[in-house]
């Protein structure tokens, strides 16, 4: 047992380290883009009207810190559309970006799974927004215009408000994502060394996480947790063949970072976020389904 343990974190460590210099050098370029394009990226989203799903379905998918947290207060503040929030909240990829190019994953592969959360985004936007919450669309499109003149929602620094450390600059942004992320690698690059040790490989290939439906039903719960450790598991365990694409993709569409937590904070009608939660999950595992079933798996490889 003592050698196994010593060959597991062994491992673990190694090849947790061997990523950390990628990790570093993608947060560093993902810090300096949200320093140069989060305002006109928010003040796009503001004007985006009835095309919102489109905007948010495209911005979601940049790398950009507190965008979904952002797009939730323009949401409480009734600047964008339920459809519009759905959008950034399905595209928003979180952890993955950084871990599949820390991974040497191919970047045809990083851009097919990120062009088809924007697809799956835009046409949940769109579908939310002209069937589901059809009425509250229009409504909120007519009045947009005096609330803004009347009543202008005041957006504060969102990243300095929930403290995701995104205000800090951008070389203690970078380490900080860095470090947290690397720590995150690390122990889930233990439990599943572990789990291989203890199972194997053909026993971790049939986690539950695989099985059709159950896994995509596990995955966006998994998704929904307001933080990046969630994103980083699922994304893991997808790379380790514990999960099939659809389970990831279920995982991926749900896991809206800290957005949904600063949704309940700015928001204070508790039965529309509810709704928003329950449309999102709901979302994720049937897209995720979709994508399961059609095989798209074969298309992106």
């Amino acid at each position: 047992m003592e050698h196994m343990l010593e060959h597991v974190l062994g491992h673990a460590i190694v090849d947790s380290l061997k990523l950390l210099p990628f990790l570093f050098l993608t947060y560093f370029l993902m810090e300096y883009i949200e320093n140069k394009t989060s305002d006109q990226t928010k003040q796009m989203l503001r004007k985006s009207g009835k095309w919102g799903p489109v905007f948010g379905g495209v911005l979601g998918a940049f790398p950009q810190c507190g965008f979904s947290a952002a797009a939730s207060s323009l949401y409480a503040g009734k600047v964008i559309t339920m459809g519009t929030l759905i959008a950034v909240y399905l595209s928003t990829s979180d952890e993955m970006l950084p871990i599949f190019i820390s991974e040497a994953v191919h970047v045809s592969v990083i851009v097919k799974i990120l062009l088809v959360k924007i697809l799956i985004g835009i046409m949940a936007g769109f579908l939310v927004d002209y069937t589901i919450n059809r009425r509250a669309f229009w409504l909120s499109m007519k009045r947009k215009g005096d609330m803004r003149k009347n009543n202008p929602f005041q957006i504060r620094d969102i990243c300095e408000q929930e403290r995701c450390g995104c205000s800090e600059g951008i070389w203690k942004s970078t380490i900080t994502h860095t470090l947290q992320v690397f720590g995150f690698i690390l122990v889930v690059t233990i439990l599943l060394n572990f789990g291989i040790e203890v199972i194997g490989e053909d026993g971790l290939k049939q986690f539950i996480l695989n099985k059709p439906i159950l896994g995509q039903l596990l995955a966006a719960m998994i998704g929904l947790i307001p933080n990046c450790a969630s994103s980083v598991v699922l994304t893991q365990l997808y790379l380790e063949g514990a999960m099939h694409l659809g389970g990831l993709m279920s995982g991926l569409l749900t896991g809206a970072g800290v957005g949904v937590l600063v949704l309940f904070r700015a928001n204070k009608n508790m039965k529309e976020n509810i709704k928003v939660v329950a449309t999102l999950y709901a979302l994720g595992v049937v897209f995720g389904i979709i994508v399961q079933g059609v095989r798209l798996e074969n298309w992106i490889y």
